[in-house]
């Protein structure tokens, strides 16, 4: 089988195949990779090791920090304790959670149902549309939380209030 024919394939694999975790698999999210096709990989728990990645998915499927994947446990390994079994995309991991198999620990703001989480938020901002235009268009143009974030880089969060201060010190 050629290269092109061989990526096609694991490329339709998980791209289409919807896989649910096996008793001893688990669902664990990537916080970033040392190198030589390892990840360090974080449980719903918030054990950390590194898990590897096995040759089929090399130079054919990329994965970023902030992504989920299913992996085996390896018995015998001592810091490499499970390999990659498959790559969980947005759609894939909707179902899951509609299933009830995605970890608790995985939910933004520990939220148990995210469909709860959605359909409150909906209401919410139905209210706030109904309200003041002119307040809501000054916070849209200042509130830069719809923008693209960029997962694969390290954000340091400077709070406005330090800044101002060591102005002010500056000036004294």
């Amino acid at each position: 089988m050629s290269k092109a024919t061989k990526r096609k394939h694991v490329v339709k694999e998980v791209l289409l195949d919807y896989v649910q975790p096996s008793e001893n698999q688990r669902i664990v999210r990537v916080l970033g990779s040392p190198g030589n096709n390892l990840h360090e990989v974080e449980t719903a728990d918030g054990d950390r090791f590194l898990a590897s990645m096995p040759t089929k998915f090399r130079k054919n499927i990329w994965i970023k920090r902030g992504d989920f994947v299913i992996v085996d446990p390896i018995a015998e390994g001592e810091k490499v304790k499970a390999e990659i079994t498959f790559i969980i995309y947005k759609d894939h991991q909707r179902l899951l959670q509609k299933e009830g198999l995605w970890p608790l620990g995985f939910n933004k703001d520990g939220a148990e149902n995210p469909e709860l989480e959605k359909e409150s938020n909906k209401g919410a901002e139905s209210q706030n549309s109904k309200g003041d235009k002119s307040g809501s268009e000054e916070d849209d143009s200042e509130d830069d939380s719809d923008l693209f974030v960029n997962t694969n880089r390290v954000y340091y969060e400077d709070s406005e209030e330090e800044s101002e201060s060591e102005e002010e010190e500056a000036k004294e």
